[in-house]
């Protein structure tokens, strides 16, 4: 195994907000993506989903309000939690899942 250049591989995907698995641990998947700050529209999952942001910012939704988080910050959305990602984010965003 060799290390993965996160920032390489979600600027090699052709369209923003397409993810891509780059790796699993711990039964997870390690997925990369592209923010355009165009928004992502609400959704909701089984399981808890860890965001990531390694660069820019990711205006998320979530509960009726809006975090900004920042890069280097990771926020975990609860399993069954409702959310979606407002206008404006940008950047590079890993997430870990199911």
């Amino acid at each position: 195994m060799k290390p993965v250049n996160l920032t390489q591989e979600a600027r090699a995907i052709s369209h923003p907000w397409m993810s891509k698995i780059v790796g699993t641990a711990a039964g997870a998947n390690v997925k990369v993506l592209r923010m355009d700050a165009s928004s992502y529209p609400n959704e909701v999952h089984r399981f808890a989903e860890a965001l990531l942001v390694l660069e820019g910012h990711m205006n998320l939704e979530i509960e009726g309000r809006t975090v900004c988080v920042q890069a280097g910050e990771v926020f975990i959305v609860p399993a069954g939690q409702p959310h979606a990602v407002a206008a404006g984010s940008q950047g590079t965003l890993v997430i870990i899942d199911q």
